[in-house]
């Protein structure tokens, strides 16, 4: 076929198998969307925001396990973008970002809504790509998806200028690609993952420790299977909530700064610690010189770049997350082989049952709660009867901040990809574009945002595209009339000097979502918060339910930045 550039990307996002796209038009992509109005491949969702575009295309990836595709134009389109952006590439989300740009003899002139967005992305993406020749774009594309959703999983950013979505040249798409100067290492190595079923034979405190690579790689199912057959316990990420479930008896529970007590005291005490692709981040290590310093720590990533580079390993394993605990199941079942045999013959949940006891004495010595109040909304309980009235029958975003937290510690999640929030970059106003998106990979599902009264107005405008969309996203703002969190150190750590995270001045949040055509309720009783959760969730509507909570209510457990994991405050 001969067509132009902006056709050109129309059929290559419909043989990537998209099924919706996020963007925010202008005059350098002008071309692309009047390709996109003529096509009845996939849906187009307009936001009223360029971060929001992306936030919506990363929250549909977590959602849905699929590469999110989002569009915006050149200049101030692509540098609202960028928080986008640098939220996927920190939590490892694969995006596609289409973004226009001025004509090829234009750039490098200052032209009109110019920026050199491959430079500003360098840093916060997985690849990035400026296409200079039409016959280069269809190439492109592909590489992109299988960039993006390859090896250790991110962003990748084609910037298009404008007159190469419009140059004519001759279609043909790959049915595969072959990039030489990168080759992820898929297939671990067996004498390393012999090594670790070794190592773990020759444990007494083996502990798990679950990190979003867990979610990425779909291998939960296979991690929950290996963990119950050798009876080890496992802490699990902030980004790894729901790859176990929140009943079962291996789950401590989240483990880092607000992980719960029993997490953070087996990481201390373990003699052998199992890393399922987390990333030893600053939250969960608190001070590396005494970061789980009893124990052999074996690291299993498929970015080797990430292996030994904040904490040594003495097991780096390289490799595809449900390759590498398949190949760890094989060993438990496959009796063929000598060092199969001394390993089953070695190993059995019998074998770890005085540690996880002693763990269970931890649990039951400092458990997460709260201290319940007849007059004040209590956030821990709203999060709790949010909880028993959804289950797994949910999808839980979040903003930043004390809510966010409260709802990884007090949901009771049970499967993966039913919590999406930021990680890495920390992005309030991450969350309500993010549950639009969840909602395209889940319309069977009630989509909620658990969000602050700071968070929620960072991308408030994502009203209007929820009411114009029909995309029932309720929002439950738990409002303390503070930065939360940043109020917490501030009495923590500053002798309660509050400086400007007072945000007692607020808009009338049932008026504001009226205004833009949704439903708006306020919550000041404890009596009201589940007849208006329900109210909210019945409507199938987009809500905001502003419920206001104790002020100055803290998140605990917390590890004081900079501390070993088990100097916690508890009270």
């Amino acid at each position: 076929m001969v067509l132009n550039g902006s056709q050109m990307l129309v059929e290559a996002l419909h043989l990537e198998g998209v099924e919706v796209i996020f963007g925010y038009p202008g005059g350098a992509v002008l071309n692309i969307y009047d390709e996109l109005y003529k096509q009845t491949y996939f849906s187009h969702i307009l936001t009223r925001h360029e971060q929001a575009a992306v936030h919506a295309a990363d929250g549909y990836a977590r959602a849905s396990g699929k590469v999110g595709v989002a569009i915006i134009t050149s200049g101030p389109g692509f540098t609202n973008a960028v928080t986008g952006i640098a939220t996927a590439y920190m939590d490892s989300i694969p995006l596609v970002v289409i973004s226009g740009q001025v004509p090829v003899a234009q750039i490098g002139t200052d032209a009109f809504q110019e920026i050199d967005a491959v430079g500003i992305s360098r840093p916060c993406t997985k690849h990035n790509f400026l296409v200079k020749d039409i016959a280069d774009l269809p190439r492109i594309i592909k590489e992109a998806f299988y960039i993006a959703r390859s090896g250790r999983y991110g962003p990748v950013l084609i910037d298009l200028p404008k007159d190469i979505s419009a140059s004519i040249a001759e279609f043909s798409y790959p049915s595969q690609i072959h990039l030489p100067s990168y080759q992820p290492t898929t297939t671990p190595a067996r004498s390393q993952v012999q090594a670790l079923m070794q190592a773990i034979a020759s444990s007494v405190r083996p502990l798990a420790y679950l990190g979003g690579g867990v979610i990425a790689s779909d291998s939960s199912a296979l991690v929950r299977e290996f963990l119950r057959q050798m009876g080890i316990p496992a802490v699990e990420t902030l980004m790894a909530r729901g790859a176990l479930e929140s009943t079962n008896e291996l789950n401590l529970g989240m483990v880092g700064m607000h992980g719960s007590y029993a997490a953070n005291m087996a990481m201390c005490e373990c003699d052998l610690l199992l890393s399922f692709g987390a990333r030893f981040d600053d939250r969960v290590t608190g001070k590396v010189s005494e970061f789980a310093k009893h124990a052999k720590i074996a690291h299993i990533d498929v970015d080797p770049s990430s292996i030994g580079k904040i904490i040594d390993v003495d097991y780096p394993i390289i490799g595809d997350m449900r390759a590498v605990v398949q190949m760890l199941l094989d060993m438990l079942v496959d009796s063929h082989t000598p060092e199969s045999r001394s390993i089953d013959s070695g190993v059995s949940p019998a074998a770890f049952a005085p540690w996880r006891e002693h763990l269970t004495s931890h649990q039951n010595l400092h458990p997460l709660g709260y201290e319940h109040s007849a007059e004040s909304i209590k956030p821990q309980w709203v999060i709790e009867q949010l909880g028993a009235l959804l289950g797994d029958n949910a999808i839980i975003a979040t903003d930043v901040g004390q809510h966010q937290m409260w709802a990884a510690q007090f949901y009771p999640f049970a499967s993966p990809r039913r919590f999406l929030t930021s990680g890495g970059l920390g992005t309030m106003g991450f969350g309500f574009p993010a549950a639009m998106g969840a909602y395209f990979a889940h319309k069977d599902k009630y989509i909620i945002n658990i969000t602050g009264d700071g968070s929620i107005l960072m991308n408030i405008q994502e009203l209007m595209t929820c009411v114009a969309c029909e995309i029932p996203v309720v929002n439950v703002i738990l409002n303390n009339n503070y930065l939360g969190m940043v109020r917490q150190w501030q009495s923590f750590f500053y002798e309660n000097r509050f400086s400007h995270t007072d945000l007692s001045l607020q808009p009338d949040f049932v008026a504001l979502a009226a205004s833009f055509g949704g439903l708006g309720f306020r919550v000041e009783r404890p009596e009201d918060v589940i007849p208006t959760l329900e109210k909210a969730l019945a409507s199938k509507r987009v809500c905001l339910v502003d419920i206001v909570v104790d002020r100055y209510e803290s998140v605990l457990p917390m590890v004081p930045g900079g501390a070993p994991l088990d100097k916690m405050i508890l009270k």
